[in-house]
């Protein structure tokens, strides 16, 4: 179980490492419905990533695909981590073109200019999106479940590690909630500055965080199919 947890512990830090859903959270919290669109954004997030990680385990575990006759990866999941790494890499170039010229604001989704009129079923729905289907959070967590189904684990022990994968990917999302309804207006000046840094400098994080994570998966892939 240690290995596998090892294993995801990187994954978990990519979905966690997203500035558009911390901005878009921290945006909410300046609303007037910030406590509960903020905490519904938060359950949104949540949701996506579990049902996200619930449905490979079980597609892995009806095909009976995810391991080898030796009991380590198949090549199924060696080849899922090599296109998934390949699509990180596209992603992470298409990011860098898209960076805007030095000192110039960056352009952000249209959709959050209307955060302040969102409802908490809205902010629900944005949350589990974001997580669940925003293309780089989808494959890592798709390669983070594969990669538990692949661990020859036991029911509970997947549960764990599943469980553990998610509380990491959400941390950057749910801590400014947390930190806003026990802080209130306290907690403005920080959240504030952590969503200009976020959205000032996106694209260039993105495309870092793509290329790492892309290398990585493909080395994993390359690794389990030698």
């Amino acid at each position: 179980m240690g290995s596998v947890v090892g294993q995801i512990l990187p994954l978990a830090v990519g979905v966690a490492l997203s500035p558009f859903p911390i901005i878009a959270v921290i945006l909410m919290l300046f609303t007037p419905r910030a406590r509960s669109n903020g905490s519904a954004f938060a359950v949104g997030w949540v949701a996506g990533l579990t049902v996200a990680v619930i449905v490979v385990l079980a597609l892995s575990s009806a095909s009976d695909t995810a391991t080898s006759d030796s009991g380590g990866p198949s090549t199924t999941v060696g080849w899922l981590k090599s296109v998934l790494g390949v699509l990180l890499l596209f992603l992470a170039l298409r990011r860098w073109r898209r960076r805007p010229p030095g000192g110039e604001t960056p352009e952000m989704p249209r959709w959050m200019s209307a955060i302040d009129g969102f409802t908490p079923v809205k902010s629900l729905a944005l949350g589990a999106a974001l997580s669940g289907l925003n293309p780089k959070n989808l494959a890592l967590t798709v390669a983070a479940a594969a990669t538990i189904a692949a661990g020859g684990l036991s029911t509970g022990q997947e549960v764990a590690v599943s469980v553990i994968f998610i509380v990491l990917a959400s941390i950057t999302v749910v801590t400014p909630v947390v930190a806003f309804l026990l802080m209130g207006e306290r907690a403005e000046g920080a959240l504030t500055s952590a969503k200009d840094w976020m959205a000032a400098n996106n694209d260039a994080v993105m495309a870092v965080v793509l290329v790492v994570f892309g290398i990585k998966l493909i080395g994993d892939g390359i690794g389990i199919l030698t």
